[in-house]
């Protein structure tokens, strides 16, 4: 620019000067002015100037500073680290002595030199050399003091001045020397000196005004006064905000704003806490409140235009400066294929005014320079908008979720919900950098037009029409590609609603072994999305043949008609074309991805308008009334409710209920009778039909199906309320929760996995009665709080929480337990929907129904366990039936077990307790974090390995196409480069000139190369399709495929939500982003390798500037991608919390309305959210820090360029070729910047892959089947199972769960297992399903060792029905029979003993009942009920109960127990049961305690010992079921 400026200056002072005397004064005047001796003398004077005024400041500075006595450090700021320079300044420092080494080596070489060679030496020039080496000299040791002694965050004033006036003075003398140049026609050596002196001193310009800041940030030493006072907020320090909020116009113009950062990233890995929070503006609830005031006043009724409206509405302001940067965007690109023509004739000494070159080249470069600026601001704020509407759309679709009704939530499984924020809000958001192509495509090609118009006449019509019909092609095209989205966003959602589900139920799977079915499944599936996907790429191949071949297809059309209407076709007037050409192919190339992105984007906004249309739940259907106004907390009168309003009967019918403040209602029934839909009923859930319902008060309600929060105990027990010590130590209390507290290694610090998969049944119930206890409510709600714990710890809550707690509460319970309805004011009797009997127990005991029923099904329970306890003739029967069946396990076998393990029970305890002694506090306080179940999520660190670029390539076909695609479009651009190149050359420069070739063989050779050239594009983008195609498909398999064969221990510790992310987001980016970023890395590369030789055929010393210009575009994007990598990777990691809180505010969703904690959790989304946006922000303004220097980069190399060849002389220069360099050059900056940017973009979104390629290298489960080691068909015969000291725990950091438990299990016998919750009951369990292996000792099953043969032949082998009921979106008939084995008279029987089968025939549907979403058009009851049919159509010779009947009632537990002794009869039972009825009728019971055996013998044995742990619990559930209210 400075040379541009200078030559202008000469050009008007020549004019000037030729009027007033003629051209020899002005040369006199010049020679005068400007001559060697002069130019030195100038030189040397001002350097002297300079050396003075700075070296004496730093020669006095020095001096005061190593005379000076040390000063007290008190108030004095001393940097808290060891200083580090910035960056920028180390680079600027090594310049300036790099400088200073220079001149001295000239210093010394110009005379050496010439006193060789003999030539008159010129003193003026040793002079300069050695005045500038000290100049610099001084200049590195002033600002090295500055920085470092007097510690400034900036380069001193006059350093900054100096700088600037150093790079004028450089250029002024570079233009000089080019003159010199003109007339010698030889390159001198102060040529290439001036030339690498302005770099640097451009280099030290831009430093001094854009980098402030050094690192290691001033604080006070350590030394100041004790008195200092300490800000009240120094605890909880106000988070640091985005530098880019109170960045100047300059930093904001630069992206210098991002440089604290980038150099944080440069000298450690980042984490997420050295990512500044993004600035109030951008934050979602800022946002989101914009889009909720538009979305409220629309109501339900919001179409997808709607949608879209509210969106533009939020962002208008921006999307207004977007179009302006745009529009300059588009009119500065066509200045270059505007003013090339002019360029070619100046080339040719055709000026039509005195330094045209000059003035066409400053033109050039300001177009430039104004395009860059462009277009980095208009991405940079394009992400801005992205972010804000991705962010709103997330926020309003997690707050539907507290909103929708219960019918409409059927409609909309979590998987689908979590797709509508991951992939829908986020395609949306992408949009914004598409959105402003809708409209200035045609901008471009009206200017194209003109452009064309103005250098070929009427000839541009052709390509008008030309154009147009490629523009009609679009309608097909974006219809195509919307239907295909379509489809395949359906068949994503199936196939993401079926991992979600897989996920949560992946125990069920494996304990059942059905894993290997359910993968299948997911393939399916999978497969049906790539037949959608396949055509998209194939599709999208045909479209991306046809726009590139476009501009040469235009081009062919418009130069053909040029030569049949005779217009003149001359090389000015063909680059012109040419250039705007190539700058038109960039709209239209855009064109593939703008429909798909409408399409896409379209579908996105129909699907999430269609989810926020959805019906809400009724807002009137509970009324709250103050409770000064009435003594009654709950009234409900004349209500009739049902979940499915179109039902011909409702659910809940004839209900008139009255609950006083203060009361105890207690509610029972049959399974399915109703009761969970009443309370739902108080709680608003379920639509009502008629009637009304008033309650009066806060409320607090506690699910049968436990919900727990991933996250620490104390924090799911507070639940958002502020910690008070007495409250919260009698609610654990009340609970009976201290003593499991103690048993876990960190106390109420512990944290919980997903879905509590680390706690047993019991505790998460008891967790949650906490949780309600703790909020201190007026209205408790429980459902079935009971069934999950034992007789005592059941007793005690009952107790301790509802009778002293809650005394003075209004309480609904609902239980199976009669035992517990002595004590309840009111007891409501339930049957089919209605409330068939309500009042007092003994008066409602004496009418004789259904309560009737249900108390006498409890009183045979309690006779049987009486009776057992009476009989001597029990205990021998089982030793008699064990000797014949030939075990050799007695009861004193059984007893020496018992002893010796108790022994080494106690001494692993001992052993315990010595090793925790040995550990200090400060050890264990630093091993909470790292011990914990749930880690932070993992992620690498540094460059992608290469190792992932090539398992990604060698993943489809071996890599074999990858040579084959780079092949073809490498010939692709030869013929590019051939085509033009033949334009340039086969064409006069001017009218008048005759042409090398005819008009005919000019265009057939053009429209042969050009055809050519789009048959390379059709076959590479066919191969890339299909290597893409194939990489996504074997990822996503081998990923799934590690998935299903990890340990049940890896989705223990990995919420559902990393995986989903993986199997989302991730692979979204596999199948559609990657495969085209590879590709397009390597193929703008390779066109930036064609410009460059084009470029240097003209004029090979454009190399002078290019290589090093190349070398600091390397170093920067070196630099940038240390940070930009590490950030993108935090985008990866955020993602999963926000995915992981919307699947657990999906299933929580009635207990956290019913809590009236909506807002507190909205909060959290929206902190997560704001979480996501920061390095997603950041991550973009790096990008554009990068783009921004690259771009000033490369047009300093194309002005550079554009220079030279008008320094050149006109005999060494071909005008046609060297027009056809400049035409290539007008694209250098973009396919330069296109480069390191694709590069930066590909590693960052290679993340993706590596993400997926971890999850691909799981450590696997043992293997399904050994071949070797199968056990015969009809094994196990007799179901023995032997344990031998086994000791189990779920991983390296934590305690021993079951310590060295040895017992015999006989074959044929019916065994009870219990204990304390959390004493290791369903461990063991686990254990006998090699769910966890044993760290210790062995369990054999009819003498084989489980840990020899294969999981399947094992899994397969035992039945379960496990503790948490699990049933599967889909039909009855397929959650009893998921692999299709049994024929429909055999599920029909397997119903009738179970109890369902009843329930089922009333259905219209039969055995295609549908089951939604967990099951939850189904009572838990009927869910336990559905696992029992499995394993009666199963019929294993072992079988095991996990609490299988804790949420039926009595009554139907006895016919579940009677059916299992019929069905099972001859089979090993193991039974887990808090119900002890339903233990005392084994034939052995096994007591656990803390992971030990306590007691093993059988029922009656163990009762004779009155003092044994098992009569203690007999005596315990018999005193509670004769009467309660012994309190």
């Amino acid at each position: 620019m400075p040379i541009a400026a200078m030559k202008l200056m000469e050009s008007i002072w020549a004019t000037q000067l030729m009027r007033l005397g003629g051209y020899r004064k002005w040369e006199e005047l010049a020679d005068s002015v400007f001559g060697v001796t002069m130019r030195h003398a100038f030189a040397i004077v001002l350097h002297l100037v300079f050396v003075v005024c700075l070296g004496l400041p730093l020669f006095w500075k020095m001096c005061r500073f190593c005379t000076q006595r040390p000063e007290s450090s008190v108030l004095k700021p001393t940097r808290s680290k060891k200083l580090q320079l910035g960056v920028m300044h180390k680079v600027a420092l090594v310049s300036c002595i790099s400088l200073s080494v220079l001149y001295i080596l000239l210093g010394i070489w110009s005379p050496l030199y010439w006193w060789l060679k003999e030539w008159p030496k010129d003193f003026g020039a040793e002079g300069e050399y050695v005045f500038q080496a000290m100049a610099w000299a001084i200049i590195s040791g002033y600002a090295y003091y500055s920085l470092t002694k007097e510690i400034n965050e900036r380069f001193p004033l006059l350093l900054r001045m100096w700088w600037m006036l150093s790079l004028i003075l450089y250029a002024f003398f570079l233009f000089l020397n080019i003159q010199e140049f003109k007339q010698r026609k030889r390159i001198t050596l102060s040529i290439v000196v001036e030339i690498l002196a302005l770099f640097i001193s451009a280099f030290l310009s831009y430093a001094s005004f854009f980098d402030k800041t050094v690192e290691g940030s001033l604080t006070q030493s350590i030394e100041e006064p004790l008195l200092n006072t300490i800000p009240e907020n120094s605890e909880n320090p106000k988070p640091k905000v985005t530098p880019y909020a109170t960045a100047s116009f300059l930093s904001r113009m630069s992206f210098s704003w991002m440089k604290p950062l980038l150099d944080v990233g440069h000298e450690k890995v980042l984490d997420i806490d050295d990512v500044p929070q993004v600035a109030d503006f951008h934050k979602a609830n800022h946002v989101y409140h914009k889009f909720r005031n538009q979305l409220d006043a629309k109501g339900n009724g919001a179409s997808a235009f709607t949608i879209a409206k509210m969106v533009v509405f939020i962002v208008q302001k921006d999307l207004l400066f977007t179009a302006f940067l745009a529009v300059m965007n588009s009119c500065s690109s066509y200045v270059g294929p505007y003013f090339i023509d002019n360029f070619v004739q100046c080339l040719s000494g055709k000026e039509q005014f005195a330094s045209e070159g000059i003035v066409l080249a400053c033109a050039f470069l300001l177009a430039k320079v104004v395009e860059s600026l462009s277009q980095r601001h208009l991405f940079f704020k394009a992400v801005h908008i992205g972010i804000r509407v991705k962010a709103a759309l997330t926020a309003a679709i997690y707050k539907k979720v507290f909103m929708i009704s219960c019918q409409s939530r059927e409609k909309h499984t979590s998987g689908e919900i979590i797709n509508y924020m991951s992939v829908d809000a986020q395609r949306i958001g992408e949009f914004s950098r598409y959105v402003h192509d809708i409209w200035i495509a045609p901008l471009q090609v009206l200017l194209a037009l003109v452009i064309l118009y103005q250098h070929l006449g009427l000839a541009f019509l052709s390509g008008v029409a030309t154009t147009v019909l490629l523009m009609m092609v679009n309608f097909p095209l974006g219809k195509m590609q919307k239907e295909y989205n379509i489809k395949i966003m359906e068949a994503k959602d199936k196939r993401l609603k079926a991992t979600s589900e897989i996920l949560r139920n992946m125990k069920i799977l494996k304990l059942q072994a059905w894993e290997t079915r359910f993968l299948l499944k997911l393939e399916t599936l999978r497969k049906e999305e790539c037949n959608w996907l396949k055509k998209i790429f194939f599709g999208l191949a045909g479209i991306l043949f046809f726009f590139w071949g476009a501009p040469a297809f235009v081009s062919v059309v418009t130069f053909g008609t040029c030569a049949i209407t005779g217009v003149p076709l001359t090389t000015g007037r063909i680059l012109s074309a040419l250039a705007t050409f190539r700058i038109l192919q960039e709209p239209i190339y855009r064109l593939p991805d703008l429909i798909s992105m409408i399409a896409q984007t379209r579908v996105s906004l129909d699907r999430i308008a269609e989810f926020l249309q959805q019906e809400e739940l009724q807002p009137d259907t509970v009324k709250q009334v103050s409770k000064d106004l009435t003594e009654m907390a709950i009234e409900i009168q004349e209500g009739a409710f049902s979940w499915d309003p179109a039902a011909r009967s409702p659910t809940i019918r004839g209900l008139d209920v009255q609950v006083n403040r203060g009361m105890r209602v207690a509610v029972c029934g049959t399974v399915g009778s109703g009761k969970s839909s009443l309370l739902s009923c108080i709680l608003g859930e379920i639509p009502k039909i008629s009637g009304s319902v008033k309650i009066s008060g806060t409320k607090a309600y506690v699910s049968q199906s436990p919900w727990i929060q991933s996250g620490k105990i104390k924090d799911n027990i507070l639940f958002g309320r502020e910690w008070e010590k007495t409250r919260y130590e009698s609610v654990l209390q009340a609970c009976a929760f201290k003593k499991d507290l103690e048993l876990f290694p960190y106390g109420d610090q512990t944290e919980i996995g997903e879905r509590g998969i680390n706690l047993s049944g019991g505790q998460k119930q008891r967790i949650q009665i906490a949780r309600a206890l703790y909020q201190d409510a007026d209205i408790y709600l429980f459902d079935d709080p009971f069934s999950a714990v034992d007789a005592h710890t059941g007793t005690h809550i009952f107790r301790e929480c509802l009778l002293h707690i809650l005394g003075s509460k209004t309480v609904i319970y609902v239980t199976h337990q009669v035992e517990f309805l002595y004590a309840a004011d009111l007891i409501l009797v339930m049957r089919d929907g209605e409330i068939t009997q309500a009042g007092k127990y003994e008066d409602i005991l004496q009418s004789r129904t259904d309560f009737e029923e249900l108390v006498g099904a409890h009183q045979k329970a309690l006779k049987s366990v009486d009776a057992m306890e009476n009989s001597e003739y029990f205990s021998s029967q089982v030793l008699i039936e064990g000797q014949s069946t030939g075990n050799t396990t007695s009861v004193k076998d059984v007893n020496n077990q018992k002893l010796q393990t108790q022994d080494s029970g106690q001494k692993s305890k001992e052993v315990k307790d010595l090793e925790s002694k040995t550990h200090s506090e400060k050890e264990i306080d630093e091993g909470v974090k790292s011990s914990q179940l749930v880690q932070q999520e993992e992620k690498e660190k540094g460059r992608v390995s290469m190792w992932v670029y090539w398992s990604y390539i060698t993943s489809a076909y071996k890599g074999a196409l990858i040579p084959i695609i780079l092949l073809t479009h490498t010939a692709f651009q030869l013929l590019e480069i051939g085509s033009s190149y033949w334009m340039a050359w086969a064409t006069p420069l001017t009218e008048d000139q005759k042409p090398p070739v005819s008009k005919p063989l000019l265009i057939l050779v053009y429209m042969t190369l050009a055809l050519c050239s789009a048959l390379f594009i059709l076959v590479r983008t066919i191969l890339l399709c299909l290597s893409g195609f194939k990489s996504a498909k074997q990822l996503f398999s081998d990923m799934h495929s590690c998935i299903f064969r990890a340990p049940m221990s890896f989705f223990d510790t990995t919420p559902t939500g990393r995986i989903l992310n993986r199997a989302s987001a991730d692979q979204r980016t596999v199948d559609q982003v990657i495969p085209f970023q590879l590709g397009g890395v390597a193929f703008s590369l390779i066109q930036l390798l064609g410009i460059v030789a084009v470029m240097s055929q003209v004029a090979w010393q454009v190399f002078i500037m290019f290589i090093p210009v190349l070398a600091i575009c390397i170093w920067y994007q070196q630099y940038y991608l240390v940070t930009s990598r590490e950030l993108s990777r935090l985008v990866g990691v955020s993602k999963a919390p926000i995915i992981q809180h919307f699947a657990e505010s999906i299933s929580g969703a009635i207990t956290i309305r019913s809590f009236d904690q909506e807002s507190r959790f909205m909060k959290t989304n929206l902190h997560l959210i704001d979480g996501l946006s920061r390095p997603s922000f950041h991550m973009s303004g790096a990008m554009e820090w990068l783009c921004f220097r690259l771009d000033l980069l490369s047009n300093l190399v194309f002005v550079f360029s554009m220079v030279l060849l008008l320094c050149l002389p006109e005999s060494v220069v071909n005008p046609s070729i060297a027009g056809l360099g400049i035409t290539y050059g007008l694209n250098l900056n973009l396919t330069q910047t296109w480069v390191i940017w694709s590069l930066c973009n590909l590693e960052n979104n290679m993340i993706s892959v590596e993400r997926m390629v971890q999850y691909s290298r799981i450590p696997s489960e043992p293997p399904l089947v050994i071949e070797n080691s199968r056990p015969s068909s009809c094994w196990p015969s007799r179901g023995t199972i032997d344990i031998t000291d086994l000791q189990v725990r779920y991983g390296p950091h934590l305690p021993l769960v079951l310590r060295g438990i040895s017992c015999i299990f006989p074959g044929g016998k019916k065994v009870g297992i219990v204990g304390r919750t959390g004493c290791g009951k369903s461990t063991l369990i686990q254990s006998l399903f090699r769910i966890v292996d044993p760290v210790g000792g062995r369990i054999a099953i009819d003498g084989i060792d489980i840990l020899t043969i294969g999981l399947h032949d094992l899994r397969s082998r035992i039945s379960i029905i496990p503790q948490d009921p699990t049933m599967f979106e889909g039909s009855i008939r397929n959650n009893l029979d998921p692999l299709g084995d049994y024929s429909d008279d055999e599920i029909w029987k397997a119903l009738e003993k179970c109890q369902l089968g009843e329930v089922v025939r009333g259905k219209e549907e039969k055995l295609d009942s549908p089951v939604t979403e967990n099951g939850e058009n189904w009572s838990v009851g009927q869910r336990q009920l559905v696992c029992l049919g499995r394993v009666l159509l199963k019929k294993s010779r072992i079988l095991v109960l996990d609490e299988a009947t804790a949420s039926v009632d009595t009554a139907t537990d006895g016919l579940i127990q009677q059916t299992i002794r019929n069905q099972f009869s001859d089979c090993t039972v193991i039974t887990i049961a808090h119900r002890i009825p339903s233990v005392c009728d084994s034939d052995l019971v096994l007591v656990l305690s803390d992971g030990n055996i306590a007691e093993y013998d059988s029922p009656t044995k163990l009762l004779e010992n009155k003092s044994s742990a098992f009569a203690k619990l007999v005596s315990e559930y018999t005193i509670r079921g004769s009467n309660i209210e012994g309190k």
